[in-house]
């Protein structure tokens, strides 16, 4: 294999939507809706990307994902909008660069299709364990689309030279400018000069390592779709499309990661006194008047019923500040709170846990207390982006529902084909 092909990103001809469409096209990641609020989104919209990205929206209700009918959903409708016009191929190689603006707030990265082999030697490192059921579903997505559809976020120590680089690039008019539903407003520009590729391809082979921020699944479904299509194909370059897959790579000091918090449904037969007194032998526990957002790491907000604040403060002789994994909030109240008080060993697949990303803000949080559907809500301090490095770099894993980014990538600006 060539060193071309070996290298962290390349240029690909991406499949894009005609200007005028954009705004109806592009969606938000399959991941952060249920299939009711997709629907709804999607009314009127039959450009919305969510038709082959979450193609069961256009099924019957019984419709489980896994089942074929929804692959073979998704890929009649990419290939009708391909053979339509809505989407075009661009004519050659390029990268492509791409801001959200949420208020003040930019964050601007690099469109680049990633390294598969990088991926599993280790350089694009990875911080989550993936679910088996969500990494079938987009393994059998892109494999019948013979294309990856929804970018996997990256993230990268600071680097000046690709700043500078890219701050070049986007001196041109970009191709999309829209502001979405939610206020975010999404630009993107083709960089399609030679020399610039080159220059920014140079600049991140210098990288020791990226970061997976958000997209574990689909980067590790896109690990199994190459791996599948290497073992169909021994004769393979190293530069068919299978061997890269999409990615949008942003600096760390551009990266927002908000607070992910906990819901349960039940105090495991406990009065809230005597819930109260059992997490008492590990935590300070102070009544509050407002809600409690914490400010400082092992602080957590507790609300129960009746509208009743409280301010957990782990005792900090707990806490073992050398161990990347043990350090973190998220496993502190799992190792001092829903285990031993709450008998949630398996945040996965336990149905008495859920969670709910900091960009809903606390209100979500209580009002499913209000409502009665849950017993508490725990709201933690968010993690942070060196934890994410640290735990990344010696090749562990955080608990799952560690990090909450915002804002959310959205689909269909452009598709990587196979």
């Amino acid at each position: 294999m060539s060193d071309q092909h070996s290298q962290l990103i390349a240029p690909f001809a991406g499949w894009r939507p005609q200007s005028e469409h954009v705004a109806q096209v592009a969606a938000p990641p399959y991941d952060v809706l249920g299939r009711d609020e997709a629907r709804q989104l999607t009314v009127g919209n039959p450009y919305s990307f969510l038709h082959v990205s979450k193609a069961e929206i256009d099924l019957a209700d019984d419709t489980r994902i896994g089942d074929p009918a929804v692959y073979q959903q998704a890929h009649r409708v990419w290939h009708r909008w391909c053979h339509s016009g809505l989407f075009v191929q661009d004519p050659a190689p390029c990268l492509y660069i791409y801001r959200l603006t949420v208020k003040q707030r930019q964050q601007i990265g690099v469109v680049a299709a990633a390294s598969v082999d990088a991926y599993l030697g280790g350089r694009i490192k990875r911080h989550e364990v993936t679910r088996i059921d969500k990494e079938n579903d987009r393994t059998c997505l892109s494999d019948v689309l013979s294309a990856h559809s929804g970018p996997v976020f990256l993230t990268y120590r600071w680097s000046r030279p690709i700043d500078l680089l890219v701050a070049a690039a986007i001196q041109s008019l970009p191709v999309y400018d829209f502001v979405a539903v939610d206020g975010v407003r999404h630009t993107f520009w083709l960089v399609q000069e030679q020399p610039l590729i080159q220059q920014l391809v140079a600049a991140f082979e210098n990288l020791p390592a990226v970061y997976v921020a958000d997209g574990h699944h689909r980067s590790a479904a896109a690990a199994r779709v190459c791996q599948m299509r290497r073992a169909e194909n021994s004769n393979y370059s190293g530069g068919e499309g299978f061997n890269r897959f999409l990615t949008v790579l942003f600096p760390d000091s551009q990266v927002c990661i908000l607070d992910y918090n906990r819901v349960v449904r039940d105090l495991n037969g406990l009065t809230r006194e005597q819930f109260l007194a059992a997490i008492a032998e590990w935590f300070i526990v102070t009544p509050e008047q407002q809600p409690v957002r914490p400010q400082q790491r092992h602080d957590f907000g507790l609300y129960l019923a009746d509208r009743c604040w409280y301010r957990l403060r782990l005792r900090p002789e707990l806490v073992d500040e050398q161990h990347p994994v043990a350090r973190l909030d998220v496993r502190l109240l799992e190792e001092y709170l829903l285990r031993p008080v709450l008998a949630i060993t398996d945040l996965r697949q336990d149905r008495r846990i859920d969670f709910v990303g900091g960009g809903y803000g606390l209100e979500r949080l209580t009002a499913s207390v209000d409502s009665g559907v849950m017993a508490a809500a725990f709201v933690l301090y968010p993690t942070q982006l060196e934890e994410l490095f640290a735990v990344a770099d010696v090749g562990m894993v955080m608990p799952p529902k560690s990090t909450w980014f915002e804002p959310k990538l959205y689909d269909g600006l452009v598709v990587q084909g196979l």
